[in-house]
């Protein structure tokens, strides 16, 4: 797990800059920077060492003829088994590292060599001889990787603060900022500058010749395979059949990733997917720790009682990080000066103090990451699932629209939540299929984020404008799977695009990566994925039960507890900050009429009103979009000011 960053230009000037904006990687890799200048292509590293420590695999690593040089950012899972048809090739190799394996066999396979790679990455080789560049992530996009194009200078890296440190043009995307209203982060592979993109997942990008750029074109080396229902009805194996092959799949996965050269441990929650890795880690490792985060203050969010029977079940060493709202308050300043980008799911906040503390003990972590996305693990797919087949209940709930619309709604209450997923419900239910799924995944709706906006960057979705036509364009794009005669799985296969790639995974990573902390993924082993997308909705969800062949898998193996609880994730107490602590910066500060004035973006009579809302008795979901906009304007501070 390291940080990488590449540049290609013929402006000496920024070539120099490398240096600097690997520095800017430091906390990603703390054990060694280094950078490399050839012509007009500039390699930086940045590197935490977890698979040979030695100083033999530092990067920018070169092949025996002097000929390629890599930098890679990631961890290949089964090198050893491709180190040993190398082998077989007449390779020499002079460490133990999965880096040189990666490089040999790029050497020998080009971009065929990403089909054989298990593992997350993103990495760059460059061919002295050919004068070639080549720059790939992995499948399900685990590791980042943002480049910057302008005509002139081609600018890759592992997070945008090192492409800040060169020259750059940094106009605002419109669209983006719009999305991030909606969502409180971007969901697609646009960044929040228009001429930032990020590299997709299970994409390559092949420069054939560094003297002359025309355009950047990404090239797709994978696809989730994803059939229609009918086909997967027709070739799916018996229910207990895919239980067995999915507990297969998972414990080689998680054996896998437990291979490293410094300690390693798992986050356990106390949630059926941290604990099903725990439990399988723990088979294959005796002296397993795991970790988990909880809250003194807020025991509606802390659920440390059901990590606490998962670990006394299992016979881990168990580690409870029980923090204060002083303690999760000191740590905010640290977590917003890390981001790079506007990123507002809260949750980063317990995820940045999970990993702070975890890394005192070991330097890799494994998580549940990426199994409510493909088995149904979310509210939200039980809603739909039910809005898809409605019983009586349903019909009621939806028919209490004008009800709900009226109670007040908090996530900070349980009888508040309860009306704020009421209303939710009922708002959605009428929805097509697109639409239902598009309100779900949104803070926001387009109206209320238009109102957030200047009115000189007020844009009508449906009217016909550059900027009208882009939005549709990628929400069009991101909804593209979810069919009308389809069922459920498309909302999942949606996720893993649209929501994985682009909250869940960038958290997970900014985050441990602001600690130095590596955190694996065991259910995105792509073998799993590949075999998850070929099962039935029914394997999936029922009206009784989310995950139903995970939870029936492990079922004799966990405490019942952990199938009989709901789910918060790491949610925080915003609202009790924003009423105290954080009021002199939200008044008189990142959002004092003042600040908002000068900056031009915002409407201030609607920041005001957002204030308010969330100073009342009904503060609804009103303390999320007040967190994106501290975190935009605390962004916008820092990095465009």
């Amino acid at each position: 797990m390291c940080g990488i960053v590449g540049i290609v230009s013929k402006n000496k000037e920024q070539l120099s800059r490398v240096a600097a904006a690997t520095r800017e990687l430091s906390k990603r890799g703390p054990n060694n920077q280094h950078t490399t200048e050839f012509n007009n292509l500039a390699f930086g590293h940045a590197r935490l060492s977890i698979i040979d420590i030695s100083e033999e695999s530092h990067q920018p690593f070169t092949d025996s003829l002097n000929r390629y040089s890599l930098i890679f950012n990631g961890e290949i899972y089964n090198y050893k088994e491709l180190k040993e048809e190398l082998v077989q090739d007449g390779v020499v190799f002079k460490t133990k590292s999965d880096t040189e394996v990666l490089l040999y066999l790029y050497i020998k396979y080009k971009e065929n060599c990403l089909e054989k790679l298990n593992g997350f990455f993103a990495f760059s080789v460059f061919d002295k001889q050919e004068n070639s560049l080549f720059v790939a992530r992995d499948r399900m996009g685990i590791k980042p990787l943002l480049y910057y194009f302008d005509g002139i200078d081609f600018i890759f890296a592992s997070e945008l603060k090192a492409i800040f440190k060169f020259k750059i043009d940094k106009t605002i995307d419109q669209v983006s900022l719009f999305n991030y209203l909606q969502f409180n982060y971007i969901p697609t592979n646009k960044s929040i500058l228009t001429k930032v993109n990020k590299l997709a997942p299970g994409h390559f990008i092949k420069i054939n010749n560094l003297n002359s750029i025309d355009e950047i074109v990404e090239h797709q080396y994978y696809q989730i395979p994803y059939n229609d229902k009918e086909t997967i009805q027709k070739t799916a194996l018996n229910y207990d059949k895919s239980k067995e092959m999915l507990v297969g799949l998972l414990d080689d996965s998680v054996q896998k990733r437990l291979v490293a050269d410094v300690p390693v441990g798992t986050f356990l929650s106390g949630g059926v997917d941290s604990s099903i890795i725990s439990l399988l880690a723990k088979r294959h490792k005796n002296d397993l720790a795991t970790f988990s985060i909880g809250y003194k203050d807020e025991p509606f969010f802390d659920e440390t009682n059901y990590a606490n029977a998962v670990a006394k079940k299992i016979g881990s060493n168990h580690h409870i990080i029980s923090l204060s709202n002083d303690e999760l308050f000191e740590n905010l300043n640290d977590i917003l000066d890390y981001i790079d980008e506007p990123f507002a799911d809260s949750s980063a906040i317990g995820v940045y103090l999970l990993s702070k503390y975890t890394k005192n003990h070991i330097s890799v972590a494994l998580s549940g990451d990426g199994a409510d996305e493909m088995f149904s693990g979310y509210n939200k797919h039980m809603a739909d699932f039910k809005s898809r087949h409605p019983g009586i209940k349903e019909s009621l709930v939806k028919a209490g629209y004008p009800i709900w619309n009226k109670l007040p709604k908090s996530r900070n209450s349980k009888l508040f939540n309860i009306n704020r997923q009421l209303y939710k419900f009922s708002l959605g239910a009428n929805l097509t299929n697109k639409e239902r799924y598009w309100q779900w995944a949104s803070i926001l709706n387009e109206e209320k984020a238009n109102y957030l906006l200047n009115e000189e960057l007020i844009f009508n979705p449906q009217r016909l404008s550059d900027t009208a036509h882009e939005y549709k364009k990628r929400k069009d794009e991101l909804l593209k799977f979810i069919r009308k005669d389809g069922d459920l799985n498309d909302v999942l296969y949606t996720d893993m695009k649209m929501v994985l790639v682009n909250d869940m995974l960038r958290k997970v990573d900014s985050m441990s990566m602001a600690n130095s902390l590596e955190v694996r993924v065991p259910f995105l082993d792509h073998r799993i994925v590949n075999f998850a997308f070929n099962l039935p909705r029914a394997f999936k969800i029922n009206a009784d039960m989310k995950k139903k062949i995970l939870q029936d898998a492990f079922k004799e193996d966990l405490p019942e507890e952990v199938y009989n609880r709901p789910k918060h994730g790491f949610e925080v107490p915003l609202i009790n900050w924003f009423k105290n602590e954080l009021r002199d910066t939200i008044e008189n500060d990142l959002l004092g009429i003042k600040f908002i004035e000068e900056q031009g973006i915002f409407n201030y009579s609607a920041i005001n009103e957002l204030k308010q809302k969330m100073y009342s008795n009904n503060p609804e979901d009103s303390q999320a979009t007040i967190w994106a906009l501290i975190v935009f304007n605390s962004w916008w501070k820092k990095y465009i000011i």
